[in-house]
């Protein structure tokens, strides 16, 4: 009986063992096979300079809806480093010590130095890189410092212009209700994002630049950086409302939520609240779907799309051109101007949905 159960034992013992090696050398083969599996499939990382910027918001959901549609083609990761170029840099090094193939980068500090740093880090890697919105006097001297990298931006002198026009149309068809002094000058506010950005020296100057060329005088109150931000327009246009008492005739803003920031300021005072007497023409950019709405209320007069998809498409069309070593624009419509590939928004504008139809 003890044989009996000394060689029950040694047979158990045995089953297990070979139970536990078979069992891991089918973990050990689906790994390996998974590994496969997705080794055609580019891992993206994707940094923006802050994921709470509503525009930038509408990117990422259009970049993972592009996911969705290629799940055999693009992972795309998503960090926040809060517009915090310390932070920015951390996540860079994380990225890079890890398994991605691909990062796009919108930086928050676009100096030649630090845009040259990040290209020659990534360099270390072999790995591709598309930086956004870098100024071209910069593109200029970085370009050359590595093969893989490619530079995006949109075409803002076109949104400087489009939102330039709504001004110079508005002022045409209701000078008198406008032009509060009666002085045939149009007297502003202007709200800049970030001074370094190309998108802002661009909208700035051709907004400005379009309304003059209709034949319309301007006076600049007030230039104020209010970093793409809604609060930060929100509490300067609070303070300018009431230092420049009635003396504001159009409040234009480099992007919506700043110009959102801005009507919710002067709603404080009663105005912009459908009451036309007691109404400032407030403009904006990126077609965000709440300064739709405040459009439609009649409490903002207008804004210029700019439609997230066109950006998403030709971050992941070119991101794949470059994983697959292709000339980044191959295949595509896209043009280089200056060392950049041109995101090409339409750049529609929306005043209302009577006027839009």
């Amino acid at each position: 009986m003890k044989r009996l159960s000394k060689a029950l034992s040694l047979a158990m013992v045995t089953l297990i063992i070979f139970t536990l090696a078979s069992t891991t050398n089918i973990y050990t083969y689906a790994c390996s096979n998974l590994s496969a599996n997705n080794r055609n499939r580019v891992n993206a990382a994707v940094i923006f300079f802050r994921m709470d910027d509503p525009y930038t918001m509408r990117v990422a959901e259009n970049l993972k809806n592009i996911e969705k549609d290629n799940q055999n083609s693009i992972k795309f990761t998503f960090f926040d480093p809060q517009n915090n170029i310390a932070v920015q840099n951390e996540m860079l090094d994380s990225v890079l010590r890890s398994n991605y193939d691909l990062v796009i980068l919108y930086i928050s500090n676009r100096k030649e130095n630090v845009v040259a740093d990040f290209i020659n880090r990534v360099k270390t890697q072999n790995m591709p890189l598309i930086l956004m919105n870098i100024p071209p006097n910069v593109v200029s001297k970085v370009s050359n410092l590595y093969n893989k990298v490619t530079f995006v931006t949109p075409d803002s002198k076109k949104a400087g212009v489009a939102q330039g026009k709504i001004i110079s149309d508005l002022w045409n068809s209701n000078k008198m209700d406008i032009d509060r002094n009666h002085d045939n000058i149009l007297q502003y506010v202007l709200l800049q994002g970030p001074p370094d950005d190309p998108q802002v020296v661009d909208r700035t100057k051709y907004v400005i630049s379009t309304i003059n060329d209709s034949g319309i005088k301007t006076q600049g109150l007030a230039l104020i950086n209010g970093a793409w931000v809604k609060d930060l327009a929100k509490n300067s246009i609070d303070s300018l409302f009431l230092k420049y008492n009635g003396q504001i005739e159009a409040i234009i803003a480099n992007n919506d939520a700043m110009a959102i920031g801005a009507i919710e300021a002067l709603q404080k005072y009663g105005y912009n609240t459908g009451d036309k007497s007691k109404s400032i023409p407030v403009v904006g950019i990126d077609g965000l779907p709440e300064a739709i709405d405040l459009i439609d209320k009649g409490f903002m007069t207008g804004t210029v799309i700019q439609d997230p998809n066109v950006a998403a498409e030709l971050l992941y069309t070119i991101g794949m051109n470059l994983f697959n070593n292709l000339n980044p624009i191959e295949n595509t419509n896209y043009e280089i101007v200056d060392g950049e590939i041109i995101i090409p928004y339409p750049y529609d504008v929306y005043i209302g949905k009577s006027n839009n139809q």
